[in-house]
């Protein structure tokens, strides 16, 4: 039997609420970040406390990862910069954090079931696209869709809370 496929698209959309980018506010260390995105971003940029400043003062998650994007020499990644192992621990710390915030969304995640979720970027599919998510070319999602995978190894556990 094959699992039921969840996209993540637009904020505006059904399961919006799984993007970064969806206004949930989270807290972290006594700083309260506009989103999950926001957050992570700021997070790659530790030790560069002026980049980080820029980062939490963009009013937009957009901005806040164009910001992160102008500055990403910093990190020393080379041109593959946004697809770092590193930068999965701190993904799921900011959507884990976002449903802990936010409780309401632990139980949007629990009636997911056991469909697969996918970051569907087929729209946009440049730079990190096929590493956070996925893209849709003849029938067939290509990619590593590591935004899904965090979000359906999150919700293995809270299933096993139960």
């Amino acid at each position: 039997m094959v699992s039921s496929i969840i996209t993540i698209t637009k904020v505006k959309e059904e399961n919006g609420w799984m993007s970064c980018m969806s206004p949930h506010p989270v807290e972290s260390n006594g700083i309260k970040f506009r989103t999950a995105e926001a957050m992570f971003q700021y997070m790659r940029f530790e030790g560069h406390p002026e980049v980080q400043k820029e980062i939490f003062e963009q009013r937009s998650p957009m901005s806040a990862k164009m910001k992160a994007r102008k500055n990403r020499t910093l990190l020393n990644r080379g041109e593959k910069w946004d697809e770092h192992s590193s930068d999965l621990s701190l993904m799921k710390q900011c959507l884990l954090l976002k449903l802990d915030q936010h409780p309401e969304l632990k139980d949007e995640l629990k009636k997911t079931g056991d469909a697969i979720i996918v970051e569907d970027c087929t729209t946009h599919d440049r730079e990190s696209a096929r590493y956070w998510g996925m893209v849709k070319k003849d029938g067939k999602w290509i990619g590593e869709n590591h935004l899904g995978k965090i979000w359906m190894e999150i919700r293995a556990d809270l299933q096993k809370q139960k």
